[in-house]
C-alpha cells in the first residue's frame, strides 16, 4: 500500500503510467489532494470510477493525527501531532500582520543537534519525517483553518519546529519542490524559510535550489560559546560557516536570516554584540534577536531588559538591521519540544500511577 502523499507530482504520475492509467490523471488527484485537502478516493468526482478503484486497492491518504490543540491568549496555535508509527511532532501557527499566519514546520522526530536551550534537543533523535509527514502538518493547519488555497490565511512556512531540516535533505527537498507546485498549496519560494543551526553537507544545495530563503540560527558569536550551547552544531567551525554564507547563492533583494536567541547572564552582554556585529558584517545578512522565555526547569534565565536594549543598540549603531522579536505561545508552551515533552511526561506519570 503507497501512501500517496507521499508521492512527487512526477511520481504520482510515474504510480500511474505504470498501472496503465493516463498521465493527465496524475494533475486531477494531486489537486485533490493538495489543493482540496480531500482524505477520500470517491470523493475525486472528475476521475474515473477505474481509477479511484485503482487508487482505494492500491495508494492510501494518511494524514497526521492531531492528539491536541492548544490555543495561546496571542493566538498562537500549537497541535501536537501522532505519526502512523505513533511518534509525536510538533506544529505551531503564529499570528502575524493582516491577520496572516505563519506555519513553523517540524523535519524530525526528535533532533540530533543537542542545543541546551531547546527542549527537542534534549530528547534526542528518533527518526527522519517523510515528504508525506512534513507536508500532512500544513494540510492539518488548512482544515483547521478552513483555508482557501486561492486566498489562503496561512502565508508563511518556517522549517523551525522539531529537527534539523539539512539533516533530512532528501525528504526537505521533495517537500519544497512539492510545496512550490502551482497544483497544490501553491508556496512562493520567497514564502518559505528553512532554519539550519549550520550544516556543512547541504547548505549550497538548498542555496542553488532557490526553493527557499535561509535561517541560520547562530546563537552565539563565538566558536567557545557556541560550543558550549550548541555541543553539535559547533562540530562545524563558526569562522567556517560564516565563511561558506559569504559565498551562499542569494537572490536580488534577499538577505540571510541570521536568528540570535538571548539568554541571560550567558551571550546578551554589549562585548557579545560587538563580535557578532563582526560576524554577520562579512554577509548580507539581518538578525531576528529573540527573547528567551523560561520555564520550569530551564536551564537558563531571559536577559533583563536594559541588557536586550544594550545588545540591540550595538548592533544598530553599526548599522547591523536586527529586529527584536519576543517569544510567542508562553503559556501553551509553544516553543520547540515543549509540548511533547510535556505530553510524554504527563504519560510517564500516569504510568507511574498504574
Amino acid at each position: 500500500m503507497v501512501d500517496i502523499l507521499n508521492l512527487t507530482f512526477s511520481e504520482l504520475e510515474a504510480f500511474l503510467v505504470e498501472r496503465g492509467e493516463k498521465a493527465f490523471r496524475a494533475k486531477q488527484i494531486w489537486q485533490w489532494l493538495w489543493n482540496k485537502y480531500t482524505r477520500d478516493f470517491d470523493a475525486m468526482t472528475n476521475v474515473s470510477k477505474p481509477t479511484r478503484a485503482l487508487l482505494k486497492e492500491q495508494a492510501a491518504i494518511i494524514w497526521p493525527e492531531v492528539v491536541t490543540m492548544q490555543k495561546s491568549k496571542d493566538g498562537t496555535t500549537k497541535f501536537l501531532l501522532r505519526l502512523t508509527d505513533g511518534a509525536l511532532v510538533e506544529t505551531v501557527l503564529i499570528p502575524g500582520a493582516s491577520g496572516r499566519l505563519t506555519q513553523c514546520l517540524s523535519c524530525q522526530v526528535g533532533c540530533a543537534m543537542g542545543c541546551t536551550f531547546c527542549s527537542t534537543g534534549t530528547m534526542g533523535f528518533e527518526r527522519n519525517m517523510t515528504m508525506a509527514e512534513i507536508l500532512g502538518q500544513v494540510l492539518v493547519a488548512r482544515e483547521y483553518l478552513q483555508d482557501d488555497a486561492a486566498n489562503p490565511i496561512l502565508r508563511n512556512l518556517v522549517f523551525m519546529g522539531m529537527g534539523e531540516p539539512l539533516l533530512n535533505m532528501k525528504e526537505l527537498m521533495r517537500s519544497l519542490e512539492s510545496l512550490n507546485s502551482v497544483l497544490g498549496l501553491q508556496f512562493s519560494p520567497r514564502r518559505i524559510t528553512v532554519s539550519t543551526c549550520g550544516i556543512e553537507k547541504g547548505l549550497m544545495e538548498l542555496g542553488e535550489t532557490g526553493l527557499a530563503y535561509l535561517a541560520v540560527s547562530l546563537h552565539a558569536p563565538t566558536q567557545e560559546l557556541r560550543k558550549q550551547i550548541m555541543p553539535k552544531a559547533a562540530n562545524w567551525h563558526l569562522d567556517d560557516l560564516i565563511t561558506a554564507l559569504e559565498n551562499y547563492p542569494l537572490k536580488t533583494r534577499e538577505r540571510i536570516t541570521y536568528e540570535y536567541l538571548l539568554l541571560g547572564g550567558v551571550n546578551d552582554t554589549e562585548e557579545h554584540a560587538r563580535q557578532l556585529v563582526k560576524l554577520v558584517s562579512r554577509t548580507k545578512g539581518k538578525l531576528n534577536l529573540i527573547v528567551y522565555n523560561p520555564s520550569e526547569g530551564d536551564p537558563y534565565k531571559a536577559p533583563t531588559e536594559k541588557a536586550i536594549l544594550a545588545f540591540e543598540q550595538v548592533l544598530w549603531s553599526k548599522n547591523i538591521t536586527a529586529i527584536i522579536r519576543k517569544s510567542k505561545g508562553a503559556d501553551i508552551k509553544a516553543a520547540c519540544g515543549q509540548l511533547k515533552a510535556s505530553q510524554q511526561l504527563e504519560c510517564g506519570n500516569a504510568e507511574a500511577k498504574c
